[in-house]
């Protein structure tokens, strides 16, 4: 059995990561993986929630939505539903997490910077090219104040990104588009660090159990997609790469 688009079981699809995608966001990304399309943007608002007026503290938090022309069928947008749907509630707090995971939120102050996705075309694997994605619109807005003298630092300990992986026709396979998804057995998405640590697993057997060694297989391609993943967004940054995982003396932390 071949894969829809030939890959290889532990290959990415194509990625593209541009930044300065729009002219407004303090950072902006479209991010590309296979015919999967995100605006990713980080705006930042000199406000905080209530809970954390009065700490110093910053915050993350994140919106995801799909536009209606991004699958086959029209989708409806959450304004004419009335309400934000589950399943966008849960991947916007997925992704919150995610990026708040590798944050010293102490250093940016009481600002909010808001993470927005926006899915303008999905074959699968939305929830983790906004992450991906998301998190290098976050670095493009932490380094705007860090140029402007606001901040000390890019308060960023590590590069983080996510994939999916899933068991299709009892085959472990990397990266699932949409078709493969809709067939997996096994679904999940595996959010990481660059130093091999894990933030968040999602993983369920949609119609099937799955063994231990399944589950490390499943892992260990999660891992290599993430390693590509971060490979990309070092790329993206360039130069602004070097400045994440350092403190204020320019010393990384370990």
């Amino acid at each position: 059995m071949s894969r829809i688009d030939d890959r290889n079981y532990d290959e990415l699809r194509d990625i593209r990561i541009t930044r300065n995608y729009l002219k407004h966001p303090q950072g902006s990304v479209l991010m590309e993986m296979g015919y999967t399309k995100v605006i990713c943007t980080a705006m930042i608002d000199d406000r905080v929630p209530p809970f954390l007026k009065g700490t110093d503290t910053g915050w993350i938090t994140a919106e995801y939505s799909m536009l209606p022309g991004s699958t086959t069928h029209r989708k409806f947008r959450d304004s004419t539903r009335g309400r934000v749907e589950g399943r966008s509630q849960e991947i916007q707090r997925l992704i919150g997490r995610s990026l708040r995971g590798v944050m010293d939120l102490s250093i940016i102050g009481e600002r909010t910077i808001w993470i927005d996705c926006d899915v303008i075309q999905a074959d699968g694997g939305t929830r983790t090219a906004s992450i991906t994605g998301g998190f290098v619109a976050l670095v493009d807005a932490l380094n705007w104040l860090y140029e402007r003298g606001e901040i000390k630092q890019i308060p960023i300990s590590n590069f983080v990104s996510a994939i999916s992986v899933g068991i299709v026709d009892n085959k472990v396979m990397l990266d699932l588009c949409y078709e493969e998804d809709h067939r997996a057995s096994v679904d999940m998405n595996i959010v990481m660090t660059d130093d091999g640590q894990f933030i968040e697993i999602q993983g369920t057997g949609e119609e099937s159990t799955f063994s231990k060694m399944e589950l490390n297989k499943l892992l260990d391609f999660a891992e290599k997609g993430n390693n590509e993943l971060i490979i990309k967004q070092r790329e993206a940054l360039g130069d602004i790469s070097q400045l994440i995982g350092k403190n204020i003396e320019g010393e990384n932390h370990d």
